[in-house]
């Protein structure tokens, strides 16, 4: 079994973000961040969960995903995102992430836990860190999709 925890952070809502992963498979330990110029914290939230299972060397691994987000676990646990899937994600945000979330999702068998975030839980506070301190790097990366979706909605094309 293996155990992923993940968080994402963002300063200001649209503003800089970041992700952080933590994977633990025995004695194995891998960890993941990123940041990103302009984006939003669910996105990220969803891209760390995204990232970590894209991260899974072989098909069909059993996988338990420790989340501090409500928006990725209830999507998941509700079955909300299978439906917005059907309506081909019609007016729902972050359909690029959620499409490619399924993807990697349907590889794997997986199990989501929503943890309480900035709680006792050590593993979620050190992806808290990893994804604060990437949101804060330098040579921060461009979410292309979310901001050529922000520029279509200030121009009235959305």
């Amino acid at each position: 079994m293996i155990s992923i925890y993940t968080d994402g952070a963002s300063r200001g809502n649209p503003g800089p973000g970041g992700f952080g992963v933590v994977m633990i498979f025995g004695a194995l330990r891998k960890e993941i961040s990123e940041g990103f110029r302009l984006t939003t914290n669910n996105r990220m939230e969803l891209l760390s969960v995204i990232v970590a299972l894209e991260a899974l060397k072989k098909d069909g691994s059993s996988v338990t995903i420790y989340s501090d987000s409500k928006y990725v676990v209830d999507s998941v646990e509700k079955k909300w995102v299978f439906g917005w899937e059907k309506k081909h994600f019609k007016d729902k945000k972050n359909s690029d992430l959620w499409v490619r979330f399924l993807h990697s999702f349907r590889t794997h068998k997986v199990k989501f836990v929503w943890v309480k975030g900035h709680a006792s839980n050590i593993e979620n506070n050190r992806c808290d860190e990893l994804a604060v301190e990437a949101a804060l790097g330098r040579n921060l990366k461009v979410d292309h999709w979310f901001e050529e979706e922000r520029k279509k909605e200030n121009s009235g094309l959305l």
